[in-house]
């Protein structure tokens, strides 16, 4: 036991005290809150107005129907096909041409830009016409238009889950899926990166001949399960810095993100109950941690951490172990590619399944998902903010340490001999070999 402890201080001490390891503690959570952080603040700046041209070959349009908040439109008057050649030299981003025959004929509308024009910028435009037609296509049939729009009505809901004493909380269907793909993000990419680190310190000390040094002095077991430790506490302690500082950083930009934008005020001292609308509609959108923080009031934070931890570990003890005996069993990295991609398929296929598992976190593909070793730490991780049976947590867990010993031993046997093994190119028949060596 006092060898393996001497291992696992030694991996953990040297990679901690890497600057790579600092850098990637620290840029990392800046990365995090940046990905989420800017679009949003982007989206709540001010957009540019663009300016649209408008031809109406109909006659049906005037200058009071196009009005926009986010585009100036501007009714134009004479031949097409000279406004075609001088609208972008008059400062227009754009320029739709309207049939005469639209009421008849919606999809004869054309659009014409310098360059490739935005979707966003067509939408708006067809919104423009298509809202201006259906107005006159309904009035033409006798249907109020007031009356119409009144039955335009959209349904929201809030979810609220109910403990078994009755006690109500408000929970969030989108802020379950956002955490569940969070928490499956997370231990896909540890997989893989704490995973691929242990091999590669393998092939480094074996080709380096240091391996043959340290063997004299510990068994290959012993050496193998303190190498794999020393890299997993090596990633709890990130685990936990990216926690702590993506935790802060996100909780500071949401407030940042509460103070009342200049579109908001706006809207509040105007009389259009749509640009109202709209804009709450954009500020609400624009608090992604306020879905978060509804999941966390109506969800187990201990049970949600304590799995995460469980299933990191454990997870990771069953693929590193794997990766371990690919590495003593190659020469440098290069070689390691044609063993290592079988290894990845399981986990590549969990996050596969983990997307059919946030759809439906109580289909029989999420349930099996979630029991299988190979696969239960990231299934399980994203059904766990759906609500999971206990009895299925724990079957999960047992099965899991059963596979991490399972494989453990087979890495073991792997191991031992190809740590020594050298000038000699390897296949899987020659490896499937040495599982059965004596001694």
């Amino acid at each position: 036991m006092d060898k393996i402890l001497l291992v696992i201080k030694r991996e953990y001490l040297t990679r901690v005290s890497k600057k790579s390891f600092w850098i990637a503690s620290l840029v990392a959570p800046l990365l995090l809150t940046a990905i989420y952080a800017v679009p949003i603040w982007l989206a709540t700046r001010d957009k540019e107005v663009k300016q649209v041209a408008i031809w109406d070959g109909s006659g049906l349009f005037e200058q009071k129907d196009l009005a926009d908040k986010e585009i100036a439109f501007q009714l134009l008057k004479g031949d097409v096909s000279q406004i075609k050649k001088t609208f972008d030299k008059q400062g227009f981003d754009a320029f739709a041409a309207i049939p005469v025959d639209i009421l008849k004929n919606p999809q004869g509308l054309k659009i014409y830009s310098e360059k490739n024009l935005s979707l966003s910028l067509k939408n708006d435009i067809e919104r423009m016409v298509q809202d201006k037609v259906r107005e006159i296509l309904l009035r033409n049939a006798g249907i109020s238009t007031v009356k119409y729009k009144e039955t335009q009505v959209d349904i929201s809901s809030d979810t609220i889950t109910v403990s078994k004493q009755g006690a109500e909380t408000t929970s969030s269907s989108g802020g379950a899926m956002i955490l569940a793909a969070i928490l499956g993000f997370l231990l896909y990419l540890t997989l893989l990166l704490y995973g691929s680190q242990v091999m590669n310190g393998v092939i480094e000390e074996k080709s380096s001949r240091i391996i043959e040094v340290i063997i004299s002095s510990i068994k290959p077991y012993q050496l193998m399960l303190g190498k794999i430790l020393g890299v997993g506490m090596v990633g709890l302690t990130q685990f936990l810095l990216w926690i702590v500082l993506t935790v802060g950083l996100s909780t500071a930009t949401s407030k940042l993100y509460k103070a009342p934008s200049r579109m908001a005020t706006i809207a509040n001292t105007s009389n259009s109950e749509e640009l109202k609308q709209s804009v709450a509609k954009a500020e609400s959108s624009a608090q992604p941690m306020e879905e978060l923080n509804k999941v966390i009031e109506s969800t187990n934070i201990p049970l949600i951490l304590g799995s995460f931890f469980f299933y990191f570990l454990f997870g990771y003890l069953l693929y590193s172990s794997l990766f371990a005996a690919i590495g003593s069993a190659v020469e440098s990295a290069a070689e390691a590619q044609q063993f290592t991609f079988p290894v990845m398929i399981p986990i590549i296929l969990a996050f596969i399944l983990a997307q059919f598992t946030m759809q439906d976190p109580d289909s029989n593909i999420a349930f099996w998902a979630s029991i299988i070793p190979f696969t239960s730490p990231i299934n399980m991780m994203v059904r766990l903010p759906y609500g999971v049976p206990a009895w299925e947590i724990i079957l999960s867990m047992v099965l899991l340490v059963g596979g991490f010993l399972a494989c453990s031993w087979l890495s073991s046997r792997i191991y031992r001999v190809g740590i020594l093994m050298y000038g000699k190119k390897m296949t899987w028949k020659e490896i499937s070999k040495w599982v059965f060596y004596k001694g």
